[in-house]
């Protein structure tokens, strides 16, 4: 049976019906969703996102032709998990950027150019972004970040150290952040945000 719906979902792809290809990949703190288009990752979703609905935003925002098609993501699963092992810094997936756009977009491609293993605040994204007085904006294009890891909005910190908000939770954070290196003083923790769950990042 699942090779039939291999075989359907191939041609489907092979003949151009299909706009998104979504897959499951592996992470150390629970499956996330992975979801492309031609042009590239359009979407990272963490478990705690219900999947109905992640591939239901992408039907109305993007387009309806949706499809499980794991094989049309071994590149970014692959990096994903090179990433996971520590034995990756950068990904070279291509990204679609279509979910984006103003002052989301210049923050997002901001936080996307954040190196791996270091730390910027809302208010260094913001000034990077253009508008040094963007501050609360910035943190509103982390926490609704379509494409966390990926684009790093884990590496983005309130002022003074605190971990603010993840969407992923702020374990997850706390793991990434742990993963790169990039935790070499104990960070202080955000009571606000843990008690607000999803936030910023």
């Amino acid at each position: 049976m699942q090779e039939r719906v291999d075989r359907l979902a191939a041609r489907a792809l092979d003949e151009g019906l299909v706009d998104i290809a979504y897959a499951q990949a592996d992470a150390p703190f629970g499956p996330v969703t992975v979801a492309a288009t031609d042009r590239g990752l359009v979407r990272l979703s963490f478990a705690s996102e219900p999947l109905d609905g992640v591939l239901q935003d992408l039907a109305d925002r993007v387009s309806p032709r949706v499809l499980e098609a794991p094989a049309r993501l071994d590149d970014v699963r692959r990096e994903l998990d090179e990433y996971f092992q520590g034995r990756r810094i950068g990904f070279s997936t291509p990204i679609d950027w279509q979910l984006s756009h103003g002052f989301l977009l210049r923050a997002r491609e901001a936080c996307y150019a954040i190196p791996y293993g270091s730390v910027r605040t809302y208010s260094e994204l913001a000034a990077a972004a253009g508008n040094p007085r963007a501050v609360r904006a910035a943190g509103n294009a982390m926490a609704r970040n379509p494409i966390p890891i990926v684009v790093p909005c884990h590496r983005v910190l309130r002022t003074g150290g605190n971990l603010g908000g993840y969407g992923g939770g702020l374990d997850v954070k706390r793991w990434l952040l742990g993963l790169e290196g990039a935790l070499e003083q104990p960070l202080t923790l955000d009571i606000e945000g843990l008690e607000g769950g999803a936030g910023a990042g």
